[in-house]
Protein backbone atom coordinates (compact mmCIF):
# COMPACT_ATOMS: atom_id res chain seq x y z
CA UNK A 1 0.00 0.00 0.00
CA UNK A 2 3.00 2.51 0.45
CA UNK A 3 4.48 2.52 -2.57
CA UNK A 4 0.68 2.56 -4.14
CA UNK A 5 0.58 6.25 -2.55
CA UNK A 6 4.26 7.28 -3.35
CA UNK A 7 3.29 6.14 -7.01
CA UNK A 8 -0.08 8.57 -7.02
CA UNK A 9 2.33 11.00 -5.23
CA UNK A 10 5.05 11.17 -7.98
CA UNK A 11 2.72 10.78 -10.75
CA UNK A 12 0.64 13.94 -9.06
CA UNK A 13 3.84 15.57 -8.96
CA UNK A 14 4.88 15.42 -12.24
CA UNK A 15 1.97 15.74 -14.25
CA UNK A 16 2.39 19.63 -14.71
CA UNK A 17 5.20 18.91 -16.78
CA UNK A 18 6.64 16.48 -19.99
CA UNK A 19 10.00 15.65 -18.44
CA UNK A 20 12.73 13.58 -20.75
CA UNK A 21 16.54 13.71 -20.78
CA UNK A 22 16.58 16.65 -18.61
CA UNK A 23 14.22 19.27 -20.29
CA UNK A 24 10.62 20.04 -19.69
CA UNK A 25 7.83 21.45 -21.89
CA UNK A 26 4.75 22.64 -20.15
CA UNK A 27 1.51 20.95 -21.04
CA UNK A 28 -0.20 24.15 -22.57
CA UNK A 29 2.42 23.41 -25.30
CA UNK A 30 0.82 21.15 -27.73
CA UNK A 31 2.35 22.48 -31.40
CA UNK A 32 5.12 23.74 -32.92
CA UNK A 33 6.29 25.35 -36.48
CA UNK A 34 9.87 25.46 -38.21
CA UNK A 35 9.84 27.87 -40.80
CA UNK A 36 12.01 27.80 -43.65
CA UNK A 37 14.99 28.75 -42.78
CA UNK A 38 17.21 31.46 -44.85
CA UNK A 39 20.63 31.18 -46.47
CA UNK A 40 22.75 34.51 -45.86
CA UNK A 41 26.56 32.79 -47.06
CA UNK A 42 27.42 33.03 -50.20
CA UNK A 43 29.70 30.15 -50.33
CA UNK A 44 27.61 27.60 -48.39
CA UNK A 45 25.89 24.53 -50.97
CA UNK A 46 22.43 25.57 -52.44
CA UNK A 47 20.19 23.00 -49.82
CA UNK A 48 22.06 24.18 -46.74
CA UNK A 49 18.74 25.83 -45.35
CA UNK A 50 16.75 23.19 -46.61
CA UNK A 51 18.80 20.69 -44.53
CA UNK A 52 18.88 22.50 -41.63
CA UNK A 53 14.87 23.55 -41.43
CA UNK A 54 14.18 19.46 -42.04
CA UNK A 55 16.71 18.73 -39.34
CA UNK A 56 15.27 20.88 -36.78
CA UNK A 57 11.68 19.74 -37.69
CA UNK A 58 13.18 16.62 -37.45
CA UNK A 59 14.79 16.81 -34.26
CA UNK A 60 12.01 18.55 -32.07
CA UNK A 61 9.34 15.73 -33.44
CA UNK A 62 11.20 12.87 -32.53
CA UNK A 63 12.59 14.05 -29.46
CA UNK A 64 9.56 15.92 -27.96
CA UNK A 65 5.92 15.45 -27.39
CA UNK A 66 4.75 18.66 -29.52
CA UNK A 67 2.90 18.46 -33.24
CA UNK A 68 3.96 20.29 -35.70
CA UNK A 69 1.20 22.84 -37.11
CA UNK A 70 1.97 25.65 -39.22
CA UNK A 71 -0.90 27.44 -39.39
CA UNK A 72 -1.41 28.42 -35.13
CA UNK A 73 1.56 27.20 -33.52
CA UNK A 74 2.37 27.47 -29.44
CA UNK A 75 6.36 27.38 -30.52
CA UNK A 76 7.86 28.92 -33.72
CA UNK A 77 11.69 28.52 -34.81
CA UNK A 78 12.89 30.98 -37.85
CA UNK A 79 15.81 32.07 -38.76
CA UNK A 80 18.85 32.45 -40.93
CA UNK A 81 22.37 30.18 -41.64
CA UNK A 82 24.39 33.35 -41.29
CA UNK A 83 28.08 32.27 -41.52
CA UNK A 84 29.45 29.19 -43.39
CA UNK A 85 33.68 29.65 -43.56
CA UNK A 86 36.45 27.64 -44.11
CA UNK A 87 39.53 28.69 -42.73
CA UNK A 88 43.05 27.64 -42.71
CA UNK A 89 43.92 26.54 -38.79
CA UNK A 90 47.27 24.99 -37.02
CA UNK A 91 50.24 26.25 -39.00
CA UNK A 92 53.42 24.73 -39.87
CA UNK A 93 57.22 25.63 -39.92
CA UNK A 94 56.72 25.66 -43.90
CA UNK A 95 53.65 28.10 -43.90
CA UNK A 96 51.43 25.50 -44.67
CA UNK A 97 48.49 24.37 -42.35
CA UNK A 98 47.90 21.30 -40.89
CA UNK A 99 43.90 21.64 -41.00
CA UNK A 100 41.11 23.46 -41.93
CA UNK A 101 38.29 24.43 -40.06
CA UNK A 102 34.54 24.51 -41.11
CA UNK A 103 32.45 26.80 -39.34
CA UNK A 104 28.78 27.10 -39.60
CA UNK A 105 26.46 30.23 -37.46
CA UNK A 106 22.77 29.89 -37.33
CA UNK A 107 20.79 32.78 -36.11
CA UNK A 108 17.40 31.57 -34.66
CA UNK A 109 14.15 33.31 -33.78
CA UNK A 110 12.01 31.44 -30.94
CA UNK A 111 8.55 32.52 -30.13
CA UNK A 112 6.36 31.36 -27.46
CA UNK A 113 2.47 32.17 -28.23
CA UNK A 114 1.66 30.92 -24.83
CA UNK A 115 3.96 33.54 -22.98
CA UNK A 116 4.89 36.63 -24.20
CA UNK A 117 8.25 36.77 -21.83
CA UNK A 118 8.94 33.49 -23.87
CA UNK A 119 10.82 35.00 -26.67
CA UNK A 120 14.53 35.09 -27.74
CA UNK A 121 16.94 35.07 -30.43
CA UNK A 122 20.39 33.74 -30.51
CA UNK A 123 23.16 32.92 -32.94
CA UNK A 124 24.37 29.13 -32.86
CA UNK A 125 27.71 28.03 -34.20
CA UNK A 126 29.94 25.08 -34.15
CA UNK A 127 32.90 23.95 -36.11
CA UNK A 128 35.09 21.05 -37.09
CA UNK A 129 38.41 20.76 -38.31
CA UNK A 130 39.64 18.45 -41.20
CA UNK A 131 43.23 17.96 -42.86
CA UNK A 132 44.21 20.28 -45.32
CA UNK A 133 44.70 17.85 -48.01
CA UNK A 134 41.70 16.70 -48.02
CA UNK A 135 39.10 18.09 -50.20
CA UNK A 136 36.34 20.04 -48.81
CA UNK A 137 33.59 18.62 -51.05
CA UNK A 138 34.85 15.23 -50.17
CA UNK A 139 33.90 15.48 -46.48
CA UNK A 140 31.15 18.57 -46.72
CA UNK A 141 28.22 16.59 -46.65
CA UNK A 142 29.30 14.88 -43.15
CA UNK A 143 31.04 17.54 -41.74
CA UNK A 144 27.51 19.76 -41.86
CA UNK A 145 25.67 16.53 -40.69
CA UNK A 146 28.21 16.69 -37.19
CA UNK A 147 28.16 20.52 -36.82
CA UNK A 148 24.33 20.84 -37.42
CA UNK A 149 23.85 17.56 -34.92
CA UNK A 150 25.57 19.97 -32.34
CA UNK A 151 23.95 22.75 -32.83
CA UNK A 152 20.14 21.55 -32.98
CA UNK A 153 21.03 20.01 -29.93
CA UNK A 154 22.32 23.49 -28.40
CA UNK A 155 19.22 25.29 -29.48
CA UNK A 156 16.76 22.38 -28.52
CA UNK A 157 18.39 22.74 -24.95
CA UNK A 158 18.06 26.61 -24.91
CA UNK A 159 14.24 26.36 -26.21
CA UNK A 160 13.25 23.42 -23.98
CA UNK A 161 15.71 23.56 -20.60
CA UNK A 162 16.51 27.09 -20.51
CA UNK A 163 19.99 27.16 -20.18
Amino acid sequence: MPKIAFLLFLITVLSGCYRLKGFSISDELKTFDVEDFRNNTPNAPPTIQQTFTESLREKISRESRLNRDNANPDIKFSGTITRFSVTAVAPERDATTASNRLEIAVNVNYENARDSKDHWTQTFSHFLDFPSNVNLLDVQDDLITQIFDQILEDIFNKAFTNW
